[in-house]
């Protein structure tokens, strides 16, 4: 490992078969990053942060989205919505509901919170009879990040 003449970054070769560095030199383009650094940096990042919250003691804060589509002529269905979302207030920081068509809804709420806590609210969310969608996406606080 090499020393950078910028403070605290470091060089380090990796081995890598021709085929996989065809396939993330394309991701790169499809990405918009300037070089294979920056996209290295971003992956490493997001398993990092990955393992934050997989964490088994869950202790830390985390801060995510849970979205969700459904149909709205589903009877109480938006009730329903409302009584979760009320019942974890305190995880619950907003949410923003989007009309798709004359019968879709998509419907994204921020969360913060306990991932175990956060991960409640999305399977309550997406046990409702009429969610046809339901994706809980976890990230950090950004306090642990450099």
């Amino acid at each position: 490992m090499k020393k950078d003449n910028r403070e605290n970054v470091f060089r380090f070769g990796v081995s890598i078969p021709a085929s996989l560095l065809s396939a993330f030199d394309s991701y790169i383009k499809i990405r918009s990053y300037r070089n294979r650094s920056e996209a290295i940096r971003d992956l490493i990042r997001e398993k990092l942060v990955e393992q934050e919250w997989e964490k088994e003691g869950e202790d830390q804060e985390v801060i995510g989205t849970i979205t969700y589509v459904f149909d709205h002529h589903k009877r109480e269905l938006l009730d329903s919505i409302i009584r979760i979302q009320h019942e974890f207030s305190h995880s619950v920081i907003a949410s923003q509901h989007v009309h798709l068509d004359h019968n879709n809804c998509l419907e994204v709420a921020i969360v913060r919170g306990k991932p175990s806590v956060l991960r409640g609210v999305a399977y309550k969310l997406k046990a409702l009879k009429g969610i046809k969608h339901c994706r809980f996406t976890m990230t950090t606080t950004g306090a642990s990040l450099k």
